[in-house]
Order: C-alpha cells, then sequence, then structure tokens
C-alpha cells in the first residue's frame, strides 16, 4: 500500500503531467515525464515507442509466470479548460478533462510498489498508451512488434467515474462499455446557379430523409441489446446564397453492446445512406472512424475486483447495464483476459470531458490499492 511521501510524489506528478496535456498522438512531452519518472525506479526494462509514443515498464519476479497488464492513458481531450488552479493546463484548448493525468498517476504508483517489492514470481507490465480518445492507440499498441514480447496473460485498466460515491468500486462483468464508431456520408449530386436550381442536383432532400431515419435503424425491434444512432453533424453545400448546394455531409455515432451487432448496425447505416442517395440520383460514398470494439469484462476478474474492493472496505457499486460510452481498452479483452472497472469520482464531481473537470486525487490511493492487490493475486 502506498505511503504518504508516495502518494506525495504521484500526486504532484499527476498535477505535472495535467499541467502539459497533449492530443492523441502527439504525447511526446507526457511521454518523456513518464520515462523519466520509470527511470528513477529502474525496472528491468523499459520499452519506449510502442504504437506511437507509448511507455512500458517490466518489473518481473525470479521465476516464470503470468503476465499482467496495467494499462492508463497518455491523451488529453481538445478541451479548454476552465479551472483556476495553478496547475491549469497551459496549453490553449487542450486539457486532462477525462481524467487520464490521474489514472498515468495510479499507474506510476502501481510501478512504484512493484519497483520495491518485485512480484515473487511472473511479471507486471505497467503500460501507458497513447491515443486512446481517438480510440486509435491500443489497436496500435497491439500491432506493433515491439509489444509482441509483453503480450499479457491478462490485463487490467481503471476509469474514474463523476457521478459514483467517491472511492467506490464500479464492475460488472461481461460488457462493461459499448461499442461504437463514427460514420461519415458523403452524397454528391450538381451544384448550379441559386435562381436555377432545376440545372443542378442539390442534395437536401436525400440529407433530409437521413437526418429524419438514420437514428431509427437501432430500433429495439432489430437489436436485442441497446443500440444508438446519433447525428452529431450535417453539412450542405457551402455558405453561398447565389449557389444550389451539389454536395452535403452526414456525420453520425453508432453504438451497440457487442460488437457483432455493431457490425449489423454499420452494415445498416451503409445500406440506409446508399439506398437514399439513389433514389435521390446522387452519388455516395461511406467511411467510418474512430472505431470502439465493446471492452468485455472477464467473469473470474471482474469477481476478484468486487472481492478486492471489500477486502479494502470499498463500496462495491454494479452499474446495471454497461456503460454507453466506449473505451479502447477493447482492442486488449479481445485478445486475453481483461478487466475494466471505475472508480467512483464523486456524485457531486463535473462530468468527464467538462472543461471544468479536474482529477480527484483523493481517489488515487484506491485504484492504486485496487491495481496492486489485483496484480499480487493473478501472479499468485
Amino acid at each position: 500500500m502506498p505511503e504518504i511521501s508516495d502518494l506525495e510524489l504521484i500526486v504532484n506528478l499527476r498535477k505535472e503531467l495535467h499541467k502539459y496535456p497533449e492530443l492523441s498522438g502527439n504525447e511526446k512531452v507526457t511521454s518523456r515525464r513518464i520515462i523519466r519518472f520509470l527511470e528513477e525506479l529502474q525496472p528491468d526494462e523499459i520499452v519506449c515507442g510502442i504504437g506511437g509514443y507509448g511507455v512500458a515498464a517490466r518489473f518481473s519476479g525470479d521465476s516464470h509466470g503470468r503476465r499482467l497488464l496495467i494499462r492508463a492513458e497518455l491523451d488529453a481531450l481538445p478541451v479548454t479548460e476552465m479551472n483556476n488552479f495553478d496547475y491549469r493546463s497551459v496549453n490553449t484548448g487542450v486539457s486532462h478533462a477525462c481524467g487520464h493525468d490521474g489514472h498515468m498517476a495510479v499507474a506510476a504508483g502501481v510501478a512504484k510498489f512493484f519497483a520495491s517489492e518485485r512480484p515473487e514470481k511472473g511479471e507486471v507490465v505497467v503500460l501507458f498508451q497513447p491515443s486512446e480518445e481517438n480510440g486509435k492507440g491500443a489497436e496500435a499498441v497491439l500491432g506493433d512488434p515491439r509489444f509482441e514480447r509483453l503480450m499479457p496473460d491478462f490485463a487490467i485498466a481503471m476509469h474514474n467515474l463523476p457521478g459514483y460515491k467517491k472511492n467506490s468500486v464500479i464492475v460488472r462483468p461481461d460488457v462493461f462499455a459499448m461499442a461504437s464508431e463514427g460514420i461519415i456520408i458523403r452524397l454528391e449530386g450538381k451544384t448550379s446557379h441559386a435562381a436555377e436550381p432545376e440545372n443542378g442536383l442539390s442534395p437536401a432532400r436525400a440529407v433530409s430523409r437521413l437526418l429524419e431515419v438514420l437514428p431509427g435503424i437501432a430500433g429495439s425491434d432489430i437489436f436485442k441489446s441497446f443500440a444508438l444512432v446519433t447525428v452529431i453533424h450535417a453539412r450542405l453545400g457551402e455558405v453561398a446564397f447565389g449557389t444550389s448546394p451539389g454536395h452535403a455531409l452526414v456525420m453520425a455515432t453508432l453504438r451497440a453492446c457487442a460488437d457483432n451487432e455493431m457490425e449489423e448496425l454499420s452494415g445498416r447505416a451503409v445500406q440506409l445512406a446508399q439506398s437514399i442517395a439513389g433514389e435521390e440520383g446522387l452519388k455516395c460514398s461511406v467511411s467510418f472512424t474512430e472505431r470502439f470494439p465493446a471492452t468485455v469484462n472477464d467473469p473470474g476478474l471482474a469477481q476478484m475486483a468486487s472481492d478486492t474492493a471489500k477486502e479494502l472496505s470499498l463500496e462495491v457499486c454494479d452499474p446495471g447495464d454497461a456503460f454507453r460510452w466506449s473505451e479502447d481498452f477493447g482492442w486488449f479483452t479481445r485478445k486475453t483476459r481483461g478487466l475494466l472497472f471505475g472508480i467512483g469520482a464523486g456524485k457531486g464531481h463535473p462530468e468527464l470531458h467538462n472543461p471544468d473537470y479536474d482529477f480527484p486525487d483523493d481517489i488515487t490511493s484506491a485504484g492504486i490499492n485496487m491495481l496492486t492487490r489485483m496484480s499480487l493475486k493473478i501472479l499468485g
């Protein structure tokens, strides 16, 4: 368990990371700060540049055994921070509004624990992963040849969750966070003078139809579990009063509980867009972005987390349904036995992705204790 002096060090690291946030794929300075911290701990190995700016530290026991991955995220969000404390973001338009600075601090605390108390057998790999927010980081890490020899038997991550009692542990077996992806529908017609729209081919009616019927493809009569389509952006031509538009763009976010249902939902969206475009005489192209698979918790690890929380006198909360948001930790749970659990950030705490959000430092100890104790149980 972390000592007070250790906790002060970890909290100071968190505030330093908070002050200098970086967006997905650009976590160069954040990565350097993490590397400097890890070098002081003298792990068995530090592996840099994994999947971009990812960093992993290995802490090995004396004998062969299981390999456990503890994962935190490096990246911040394109959100302008509205807080006024002295460690607020100095990078304009960027802030740690999702608490990844706190997740990194917790992972650093786990690394510090295993630096002083190596596991008896097996290995703990503490990974600081890039590009979680855009869904690219975990997949890039898993596809990096440098990660092959670090591939774990088990993987665990935590996420702070406002709206839940501070230091409570939120866990459920099976799907913890839903699959999602962004769909981009481009429609092409023919531009004409606004005085002679009949000489062109406007996609306006097609856009109107898509906005009306696209959300309906996620109906409960089609999908067994929850599914959702949220239109997030639409653009028709350009702002030019003398021009009848000839092109348009519609964007939406698709969500489903299971990866196979995500595929079904995506297919229906493509089919609908192409059908409406064809009926309106338009060309249509469809692409996808920010793909997140469902994060599926191993039932045994979920039970272990619940038991561990009780041993630490932490309240356990079952969220009931899977969370509608997505987490690219789902790429890890596709490959190995994994667990994503939550630590309550406080019922009245500002929500994630809000400009006044700040990770609550008084949940750091609970996060470190949960991860270290579970690690010791898994490694045996």
